[in-house]
């Protein structure tokens, strides 16, 4: 599936879906460690103003959206994950990044996916680009950062 004479589809998306993978162990890891660390650090906190600061725990289950959110949003357009794997998150219609509306859908969408078991992620097997559902919600695409910074302007685009 070409995209005529100036981009090479595959050069943007082949072997997108293994490095996601990976990426969202690390970013998983990661979470681990900055949920814990904000744990300790917030049980500390409630301690030294013993037991006020206990309700600052009511944080914590906002972290991981923030942490997507506030990624997609970064000049990176990704997550620490996906920018070690060589990932970056994309525009569907012409690679610009996302919007913060668009960010809001992915990740709400992202999450509502987790909830429903995780299984709703194979729609990525079967989509052009290995779009995932929140990807197709938001209007996203995940590509190669490799791919990105060889891109120039000029010529047909993306979606051509």
């Amino acid at each position: 599936s070409g995209l005529g004479s100036y981009l090479d589809e595959d050069m943007f998306t082949g072997g997108v879906m293994s490095r996601r993978c990976i990426a969202w162990l690390i970013d998983i890891v990661l979470l681990g460690v900055l949920m814990t660390v904000l744990w300790l650090l917030l049980f500390a906190f409630g301690l030294a103003t013993f037991g006020l600061g206990f309700g600052a725990f009511g944080i914590l289950p906002f972290v991981p959206f923030l942490y997507h959110f506030l990624s997609l949003l970064s000049t990176g357009s990704a997550t620490p994950g996906q920018r070690i794997m060589g990932l970056t998150v994309r525009r569907d219609f012409d690679l610009g990044p996302p919007g913060a509306i668009q960010a809001l859908i992915s990740v709400l969408a992202y999450f509502a996916t987790l909830m429903a078991t995780g299984v709703l992620f194979a729609v990525a097997l079967f989509t052009r680009r290995s779009r995932t559902l929140h990807d197709l919600a938001s209007g996203l695409v995940m590509v190669r950062t490799d791919a990105m910074r060889s891109l120039t302007g000029g010529g047909q685009g993306w979606n051509s």
